[in-house]
Formats: C-alpha cells, sequence, structure tokens
C-alpha cells in the first residue's frame, strides 16, 4: 500500500520559508490562496483600530497552528557509488 504524497484537503501550517516573524501570515495566505503581504497589511490595519488588541491574536495563532515538516535530508552516497559526483536530476 503506498501512501498519497499530498493531503487529501487543505492543510493550514507555518511554512518554514516565507516568515517575518513565525509565519503565521504566510501561512494563513497560502491556506487562502492570498498574497501573504495583504493578510500582513490586513493584521496591521486590524491592530490599529482595535487599539492593538488584535495583537494579542498573534501568538495565540501562532501557538494554535502547527510548522510545517521539513523536508527529508537529502541521501548521503558513498564514494563508491556510480552516481557520486553527478547533478541531482531533477
Amino acid at each position: 500500500m503506498t501512501t498519497p504524497t499530498v493531503a487529501p484537503y487543505k492543510q493550514l501550517r507555518r511554512p518554514l520559508d516565507d516568515r517575518i516573524v513565525a509565519g503565521v501570515c504566510s501561512g494563513i495566505g497560502r491556506y487562502l490562496s492570498v498574497d501573504p503581504v495583504l493578510i500582513r497589511v490586513g493584521f496591521a490595519i486590524l491592530a490599529v483600530l482595535t487599539w492593538g488588541v488584535a495583537l494579542i491574536a498573534y501568538p495565540l495563532i501562532w501557538f494554535l497552528i502547527p510548522e510545517e515538516t521539513p523536508p527529508p535530508p537529502a541521501p548521503l552516497l558513498s564514494p563508491d557509488d556510480p552516481s557520486w559526483g553527478l547533478p541531482p536530476t531533477l
């Protein structure tokens, strides 16, 4: 039995690569298929409009949204392997 490589549904995760503080806005932007900059600007406006009360939500969301799993490390090749030293194929 093989395991699927793609989740059957969208998952809300904090990415490892597109972060400014903790990846909360980037994760929400990816989940909603929106540019993360728009989420960040919206959050900043919301923080101003609520006199900073919205800033309490950020650490809470940071705690609740799990982080993406890191990609598996590339296998180390032995110098005895015939493909050693060749560039990886994509």
